[in-house]
């Protein structure tokens, strides 16, 4: 695979990132199969895997140093993050200092290495003052513990905060953004992704395949389900006419597909592949078959033509389905603060 420089850090990176949230209970619970996995992707040439602390409650963090274990760790630029729950505990949870330093041990102990490549915050935290997490990332830099650090699912207005707060109080800076982006979900194109090009960020897309609604799964007279919709039912539920709007597309990029040559998995990767802004989409197979057929989509490039039938099934900027966004302004998900108090 022809290498990508991850922003402006120098470091390089494969122009697919292995996703290990499937790799667990909430995918794939045999641990042995989930490392064959990951050695197949390294095989493959990709040198570049994302995870989470949350993903099956650490237990992806855990397979995924089982596969480093038995093999070069300086081969692959290792990625994963922190904001959600790990426990009951309220503070086991959030963007503040005590909770970034605690799970970054965390993570570490459960990765099996002495450093992370990419330290990335989950999710914005209304509750956290952006210089209070910038300040605890900093001091994982200095300390080692880390390399580089990101963020994800921010909204653009706060990327641009946190650049402008790191700036004025030196700090390090978040060096990569982590949204939603494939044919079905394109809001990040009028804001997000023009701020990371700005900035010189990394941007590494998760979902190209909008939560396999791309896989080629979905579709009139297809049984259009995923595992997944027990734990984001807004997601897949028929009965919504965002969803349904869905299916229509989804037959539509099918049919553009074919027309191309390609299947709907390489049309929707080659999609994302294809913005100047993006750097390495995450793919998340859950079986070594859902990997074969998505490392194809690495060599891609779609024609100006394709791309513009894409715009046209799908207008550049807009979300088929906001659920699909990945985040809510707080303003919108609490009443609270749209009504004065009287």
């Amino acid at each position: 695979m022809k290498l990508r420089v991850l922003g402006r850090t120098g470091v390089r990176v494969s122009p697919l990132c292995l996703g290990a949230m499937m790799f667990g209970q909430w995918g794939n619970p045999d641990h042995d199969e989930s490392v064959r996995i990951i050695h197949q992707a390294l095989d493959a040439g990709i040198n570049f895997i994302d995870t989470a602390d949350v993903y099956s409650a650490g237990e992806s963090e855990e397979i995924v140093g089982k596969a480093l274990a038995t093999i070069d760790r300086e081969r692959v630029v290792l990625a994963t993050k922190v904001h959600a729950p790990m426990g009951d505990d309220p503070n086991q949870q959030g963007n503040s200092r005590r909770w970034i330093i605690t799970e970054c041990e965390n993570s570490l102990r459960r990765l099996g290495t002495d450093h992370l490549d990419l330290y990335q915050v989950h999710r914005s935290d209304p509750t956290v003052d952006v210089d209070e997490t910038l300040g605890a990332l900093t001091d994982l830099v200095r300390a080692g513990k880390i390399r580089y650090f990101g963020s994800s699912t921010f909204p653009a207005h706060e990327i641009v905060e946190a650049q402008w707060v790191a700036e004025r109080r030196g700090r390090e800076r978040f060096v990569t953004e982590q949204p939603p982006y494939s044919m079905l979900v394109r809001g990040i194109e009028a804001d997000v992704l023009p701020v990371a090009e700005k900035y010189g960020m990394g941007v590494l897309p998760w979902s190209p395949l909008a939560g396999g609604w791309l896989s080629g799964a979905f579709g009139s007279g297809k049984d259009n389900t995923s595992r997944r919709a027990s734990r984001v039912p807004g997601r897949y539920d028929l009965s919504l006419p965002e969803n349904q709007r869905k299916v229509e597309v989804v037959d539509q990029l099918g049919a553009l597909a074919d027309e191309a040559g390609l299947t709907l998995i390489q049309l929707a990767i080659g999609f994302v592949l294809a913005h100047p802004a993006v750097t390495s989409p995450i793919i998340g197979p859950r079986t070594a078959e859902h990997l074969e057929s998505q490392l194809a989509a690495a060599e891609v490039k779609l024609e100006a033509d394709v791309l513009d039938r894409i715009d046209e099934i799908v207008p550049p900027g807009t979300n088929i389905a906001t659920a699909d966004a990945g985040w809510v302004p707080p303003s919108l998900a609490s009443r609270r603060l749209r009504r004065r108090t009287r």
